[in-house]
């Protein structure tokens, strides 16, 4: 008795369960990101089939349908190069899987797997400067306990250069401030575990920080007790850039992201002579290839192998007005 192809609804099920929840113990981040990548599709193909999502086959689901689909995000959801990209990242991990689940349709599987990603621009890092990062950290109202929250927050953002899911779900249990070797330690991007070490000045004010909030878990937390969001810490960057804006010209019409932060401790490290492979273990890079964009946003760096180079020199021409009447007829 042969077995019955499996169903598209059924691929993508165990898809989700087996291969990203089980065998590769997918973060929730990447999770949420390819379902959302799928229930776009599926609403796409819903239109465009006239079918529901539920009796669809994987054969429905081919490269020209797909390249319409991201095609379609582009236009009417106006999205980046860089995120059509990732949807198809999402859509090619999906066939790969389905490659061996489903390998008579090993045909159309190659021809979806085929589908060429988006070049995109790659725009040189923003990072602030030490006159930026002061009027930054000085711009919270530190009188009042928010103010302090929001100080310590973007201290230890600049000091240790944590993503912003590692700022937003950090705990006490993972910060250890006594003794000589002050840390923070979290679990990254990948489930890579690592340690960050934390300035005397930062331990100092996570120490009065904690004993403000002993009764707290978390170490940043909202208004209201619990974790903070994502658009959270970024209001409450925005908040106090306006502040920082009023004291430091140069941070007016510069875009400020709390990545902005990790790259500002990355480049500080760079600048400092800090070798790329250390730096890509303190930031948890996974590859230290990762590292180089920072020295192409280093302009300190090639300012100084300009200095060290032996170009050849010209000498300055002199200018010769042109005479009076042909410049009347050559403005003519």
């Amino acid at each position: 008795m042969t077995k019955s192809a499996p169903t598209f609804g059924s691929l993508l099920e165990s898809f989700f369960v087996q291969r990203l929840m089980k065998q590769r113990n997918a973060s929730p981040h990447t999770i949420k990101s390819y379902r959302d990548t799928f229930r776009l599709l599926l609403q796409f193909t819903q239109q465009r089939l006239h079918k529901q999502p539920a009796q669809l086959a994987l054969a429905d689901i081919d490269a020209p349908l797909i390249a319409e689909f991201l095609e379609e995000q582009e236009k009417s959801r106006n999205i980046s190069p860089r995120s059509r990209n990732l949807r198809l990242a999402a859509i090619r991990s999906f066939f790969r899987y389905a490659a061996f689940e489903a390998p008579e349709q090993s045909a159309q599987i190659q021809r979806v797997l085929a589908i060429p990603g988006k070049r995109c621009t790659r725009s040189i890092l923003n990072f602030l400067t030490k006159e930026e990062i002061e009027a930054l950290l000085a711009a919270p109202d530190q009188r009042t306990s928010s103010g302090r929250r929001d100080h310590a927050l973007l201290l230890v953002a600049v000091h240790t250069g944590l993503r912003l899911s590692e700022l937003t779900g950090l705990q006490w249990v993972h910060v250890v401030l006594q003794g000589t070797g002050a840390h923070i330690r979290v679990i990254g991007k990948g489930r890579k575990e690592r340690c960050t070490p934390l300035t005397r000045n930062t331990t100092a004010v996570l120490k009065a920080w904690k004993r403000e909030r002993a009764s707290s878990t978390v170490v940043f937390p909202s208004a209201r007790g619990g974790q903070l969001s994502a658009d959270g810490l970024q209001y409450i960057l925005s908040k106090h850039l306006e502040g920082a804006r009023r004291t430091c010209p140069s941070l007016v019409g510069k875009r400020v992201t709390p990545h902005t932060l990790r790259h500002t401790m990355a480049m500080e490290l760079m600048q400092a002579g800090v070798d790329r492979a250390m730096i890509a273990l303190w930031l948890g890079h996974e590859s230290v290839e990762t590292t180089q964009i920072y020295l192409h946003a280093n302009l300190a760096l090639k300012e100084e192998i300009l200095s060290k180079s032996s170009m050849p020199g010209s000498k300055l021409g002199r200018f010769y007005p042109d005479d009076q009447l042909l410049a009347f007829l050559s403005g003519l």
